[in-house]
């Protein structure tokens, strides 16, 4: 079996937006060095001062070196066959893999972390970046942040480790199911082959422990798996793969209950590597005002920044069904709620059913009334609903609780209990904080599935 150790110097730090300026592959079979290649590269890309303040190499200095595509060929005959190796090697791999793929050729090798064997076989040390592994074990890096001098000490350190592994673990690393390969450097594959196949909402931390990422799943395995199952070479993945340092997790019943404690938890978070629901708003409201005659009326607008609205709507279709069920109830003029133009004769004036204040023919008092009850239904009287699931356990049910139209929690229940009323279920449940998008996903999810509702009376 034959390993190539690689290390590479780059202008940034994701494959996609930046070019490597250093390359340096030693092959080896596992005891001894058969092979060297390294050479400098023109990236294409500037290099900026930090890293060339870290890496001594400058633009001018690569100005007139050779593009990665002039070594392509050469690199894959070398690395196609071997076992590639390196120093959090999700980060070399991705950028040479990425080049390569830029120059007609598709890397697809076995993969080993030196990292995360160090961990592995080597616990208990003070550091594993590879200055700390390095001088824990006495092996000297002659040319630290260069490729050559990292690639050397990194082939020193894997044949230390490959003596030291009396338990497999390199062995088990290359196995085609092994997850050791894809997973960032400083997760446990023991803790991913526990996840748990159901629903539920999950947590990257960071070194610090600090929640960096908030994600919900319909199987929290297959979910937190598929964010390590390709290397990728945009900038989020390659964040990812550095910062992540820890996973954990809660389990729901449903789906439904997963995707309703992602959005609280980002809200009540903000991780920063969420960046969906940290802006999500819906987008119309019902608003109502005073016009010049004094008939206060009932429109739906874009939503305003420092006007409350009455009620939230995704859809505009969604609030001018509201309006027009509304306007019926309460026998509203649908001039006055913008519902028909003004340019022409008011249709349920006709109909009789519009009691004149779009011509002045009912007073403002006794208009305005009917508006202040149809407020006040939307305040007080929309529908409390409970949607009933299956539990987490065989003598339980879930539960999410709707009070008078606004989220109110969620939690489970005996499955053999009698639901009566509303303060008896909210006693049992766990209040969250509401927002427009969970109530737009329960009332989705209570159309889509009427078997589940249960009406109650407020």
């Amino acid at each position: 079996m034959l390993y190539a150790i690689v290390d590479i110097e780059t202008t940034g730090g994701y494959a996609a937006a930046n070019g490597i300026t250093e390359i340096a592959v030693f092959v080896s079979d596992g005891e001894k060095i058969i092979h060297r290649f390294h050479t400098l590269l023109n990236p294409v890309y500037t290099i900026p001062k930090y890293v060339a303040a870290l890496t001594g190499i400058t633009n001018e200095m690569v100005e007139y070196e050779r593009p990665f595509s002039s070594i392509a060929d050469e690199l894959f005959e070398m690395l196609s066959d071997k076992i590639f190796v390196a120093h959090n090697v999700n980060f070399d791999y991705s950028f040479v893999k990425h080049h390569l793929s830029q120059s007609g050729y598709e890397l697809n090798c076995k993969k080993l972390c030196t990292v995360r064997l160090g961990r592995q076989i080597l616990p208990g040390a003070p550091g594993y970046g590879l200055g700390k592994i390095c001088k824990h074990l006495g092996i000297e890096i002659e040319d630290r942040h260069r490729a050559s001098g990292d690639a050397l000490a990194t082939v020193q350190l894997f044949h230390h480790l490959l003596k030291c592994d009396t338990n497999g673990h390199v062995q088990a690393m290359l196995k085609t199911k092994s997850k050791e390969q894809f997973l960032p450097p400083n997760i446990s594959a023991q803790a991913i082959k526990k996840l748990p196949q159901q629903p539920g909402v999950y947590y990257f931390h960071d070194k610090k422990g600090k929640v960096i990422y908030v994600g919900k799943a319909k199987s929290l395995a297959n979910r937190i798996n598929s964010h390590f199952s390709n290397n990728k070479p945009n900038r989020q993945k390659q964040e990812f793969l550095k910062k992540i340092y820890n996973i954990s997790y809660k389990t729901t019943a449903t789906e439904l209950m997963a995707f309703i404690l992602e959005s609280i938890e980002i809200k009540k978070l903000w991780p920063e590597q969420n960046r969906s629901q940290k802006r999500f708003e819906q987008a119309y409201g019902l608003y109502s005002f005073e016009d010049r005659k004094g008939y206060i009326r009932l429109c739906i607008e874009k939503k305003k920044r420092n006007i409350q609205p009455l009620y939230t709507f995704n859809l505009l279709t969604e609030g001018h069904n509201l309006l027009r069920k509304l306007m019926h109830q309460f026998e509203l003029c649908p001039k006055l709620c913008f519902l028909q133009s003004e340019n022409i004769s008011c249709q349920l004036l006709a109909e009789k059913k519009c009691k004149g204040a779009c011509e002045q023919k009912e007073s403002v008092e006794e208009y305005n009334t009917r508006v202040a009850a149809c407020i006040d239904y939307l305040n007080n009287e929309l529908p409390s609903f409970a949607l009933i699931d299956f539990g987490l356990q065989q003598q339980e049910q879930s539960c999410i609780l709707m009070e008078k139209g606004r989220f109110y929690g969620m939690g489970y229940l005996p499955s053999d209990i009698t639901i009566q009323n509303i303060e008896e279920l909210k006693f049992r449940l766990t209040p969250y904080a509401e927002n427009d998008y969970i109530r737009g996903l329960v009332y989705q999810h209570a159309a889509r599935y009427p078997s589940k509702k249960i009406s109650l009376n407020n």
